[in-house]
C-alpha cells in the first residue's frame, strides 16, 4: 500500500509564534508592585502584550535591521494567554529569529520567551 505524503499547511504566511511564560520575580507593567501573576491574572489583551513587546525591541538603536523588523511587524493574535502571534516580511521574520538567537529580543513586561516557531498545521 503507497504510503501518503504528509502534508504541512502553513496557517497564516509570514507569520511567527512567540511563546512566552510568565517572567519570575519579573517587573509587572503598570508599577502597581504586583508579580507577574497578578499580572497575568488581570487577562490584559493580546494587542496590549503586543504593544509592549514592540515598546521593549523598538529601542535597539545599535542595530538599525533589529529596530526596523519589530517595526514592521503586526499582531495577528494572542492565543491561550501566552503564544503571541505576529506577522510580517520574511526577511523582518528572520531577523526577529536572529535576535532571538543572540539573546537580544526582549519579551513584553511580566514574561520572558520561551521559544519562537513557525505557525504551521500537520
Amino acid at each position: 500500500m503507497p504510503r501518503r505524503a504528509e502534508r504541512c499547511l502553513q496557517i497564516a504566511p509570514h507569520s511567527l509564534a512567540i511563546v512566552l511564560g510568565a517572567a519570575a520575580g519579573g517587573r509587572a507593567a503598570g508599577g502597581g508592585g504586583a508579580g507577574p501573576a497578578a499580572e497575568l491574572g488581570r487577562h490584559r489583551i493580546g494587542y496590549e502584550i503586543f504593544a509592549d513587546f514592540k515598546r521593549e525591541n523598538m529601542q535597539h538603536f545599535w542595530d538599525r535591521r533589529a529596530t526596523a523588523a519589530v517595526a514592521e511587524t503586526f499582531f495577528l493574535g494572542w492565543i491561550d494567554e501566552q503564544v503571541l502571534l505576529v506577522q510580517g516580511k520574511e526577511e523582518h521574520l528572520e531577523v526577529l529569529r536572529q535576535g532571538w538567537a543572540r539573546r537580544s529580543l526582549k519579551p513584553p513586561s511580566g514574561f520572558h520567551i520561551k521559544y519562537l516557531e513557525n505557525i504551521f498545521c500537520h
